[in-house]
């Protein structure tokens, strides 16, 4: 159970809780969100007009609503704002964005009701997840348009996955036993104005993207091994002198996946192997490993601060008696942080590739060309560096920054926007496709091991290479490659969360 408080989520319990993990809303942040909704009930008793409490939305915030209309104004709000297009996001992000949207609520400066946190939560207990579509956010006024999608099946209209079907929102909520909302002022506007979105899908994808650049260091160093390089430039002594930590980091890791190792202890005299030095993209792992490392860390800590930020417009200080129009729901800070992880997680495939070329190539690896034993009539591993070729260049395209573009929406009055949706977006399919070309270096990688035998590589390597033969032969003829490259993609995955 992992209890909301509105400042000590992470993006561990997201994962958590996207896979399933039930909530609870802590004692404090009910009395705030009660103290809150207090306020904002005073201010309507009173006639004060506040904006998003009595009056119109962007463009249109200087029309004032009577009371008589609050109700319609912020059901009106929901379904008009529920506009999204594409394909619907998966229900692990659809988890965690119900889960961010209720733990900002739960700060208790939006000034809804417990009910509406309660509901979101009854939700993701119950497994009633809203069809949102994942397009339609510029990541101005936050996620209007996916959050709104999901704000429809919280009131029961709209459409929700339950229990493996895809039905009306109400009837989801109906079969669930929880009762559908009745949206008093401001609510609407509450359950709208964030990042949630953002946050969720670019989020869970820099979670990956973590996990992929410690399986880098694993499938990099059984590289260096395939083609008989050295760990001398994992050296401590190196990385003591240019000490950023993930670099400090990936050196430590690459000499303990080394140690050991039959195959190092085989070229280890000079005058058997000539060579000085690899060639960068071994010789330089903790380099760019270690960079990517620290970006991805970076951007977890932006993401993590602004999934336990109040996000709303305007927020309501109950304290100060106060309600301020502000702006931040506007996306930038994560649209920056997603951007630099993409660009960072896309290198990551650009050096894995640049090593399954070095496998490959017989000028370059001293073994058999396109690691078959049979080259001329087998084309060996030919293409699967050509697949990988072709994910860097649709790598190379998704990593252009969104955030440097904006469109102006709302008659003008949102004339700065942060495109952060669709950063985390680029983000999440860099990060899949990433994971394909590890997943080929390591398939050229345990391959080029064949042709070393009876040498083996360390203890830590040549268990790693049992799990590949687990899943892949050793290929003797050509083959069909696809179905090998999705089942280490696995296996990817596993020596990410291994490390």
């Amino acid at each position: 159970m992992i209890e909301l408080d509105g400042d000590s989520l992470s993006l561990i319990q997201t994962d958590a809780v996207a896979d399933g993990a039930a909530v609870s809303l802590s004692p404090a942040a009910r009395e705030r969100i009660e103290k809150s909704r207090r306020f904002v009930e005073e201010i309507i008793a009173r006639g004060d007009v506040a904006y998003g409490i009595n009056t119109g939305f962007g463009a249109l915030s200087e029309v004032s609503i009577p009371n008589d209309q609050l109700r319609e104004l912020q059901i009106n709000l929901v379904r008009s704002h529920s506009c999204g297009v594409g394909d619907p996001l998966p229900e692990r992000i659809v988890r965690a964005m119900m889960l961010h949207r209720a733990n900002v609520l739960a700060k208790g400066f939006s000034g809804c009701r417990p009910l509406i946190v309660e509901t979101l939560i009854a939700m993701l207990n119950n497994g009633v997840h809203p069809v949102i579509p994942s397009k339609g956010s510029v990541g101005a006024s936050g996620d209007l348009a996916p959050l709104a999608h999901l704000a429809l099946v919280a009131i029961g209209e709209g459409e929700a996955f339950y229990r493996g079907q895809r039905i009306p929102g109400g009837e989801a909520m109906e079969q669930a036993g929880i009762e559908p909302l009745q949206l008093e002022a401001k609510e609407g506007l509450a359950l709208l104005n964030g990042t949630q979105a953002m946050t969720a899908t670019g989020g869970l994808a820099l979670l990956d993207a973590l996990k992929l650049a410690e399986a880098a260091d694993v499938i990099g160093a059984m590289t260096l091994e395939a083609l008989r390089g050295t760990p001398a430039a994992f050296d401590r002594k190196i990385h003591a002198v240019r000490p950023h930590t993930g670099q400090r980091e990936s050196a430590r890791r690459l000499r303990e996946l080394i140690e050991h190792s039959e195959i190092r202890e085989s070229h280890r005299d000079k005058a058997f192997d000539p060579r000085v030095q690899d060639a960068y993209a071994l010789r330089c792992m903790p380099q760019v490993h270690g960079a990517v490392r620290d970006a991805l860390k970076h951007a977890k800590q932006i993401v993590e601060v602004e999934i336990n930020s109040a996000t709303d417009n305007p927020l309501v200080f109950a304290e100060e008696r106060e309600i301020i129009s502000g702006g931040n729901f506007h996306g930038e800070p994560v649209s920056l942080s997603f951007d630099y992880a993409a660009i960072a997680i896309a290198d990551l495939a650009t050096i894995s590739e640049r090593r399954v070329e070095r496998l490959v190539n017989p000028s370059l690896s001293g073994l058999p060309a396109f690691l078959s034993p049979h080259p001329g009539t087998n084309s060996g591993l030919m293409i699967a560096q050509v697949t990988a070729a072709a994910l860097i260049a649709e790598n190379n395209v998704l990593a252009h920054p969104a955030s440097v573009f904006t469109l102006p929406t709302s008659a003008n009055k949102e004339d700065h926007v942060s495109m952060g949706m669709t950063a985390a977006l680029k983000l999440a399919q860099i990060v899949r496709n990433v994971e394909t070309v590890l997943a080929i270096e390591l398939l050229c990688a345990a391959q080029g091991l064949e042709f070393l035998k009876p040498l083996k590589p360390g203890p830590k390597l040549t268990e790693v290479y049992h799990r590949v033969r687990e899943r892949v032969p050793a290929i003797e003829r050509d083959v069909q490659l696809s179905g090998y490259i999705e089942s280490l993609v696995a296996l990817v995955r596993e020596l990410g969360s291994a490390g």
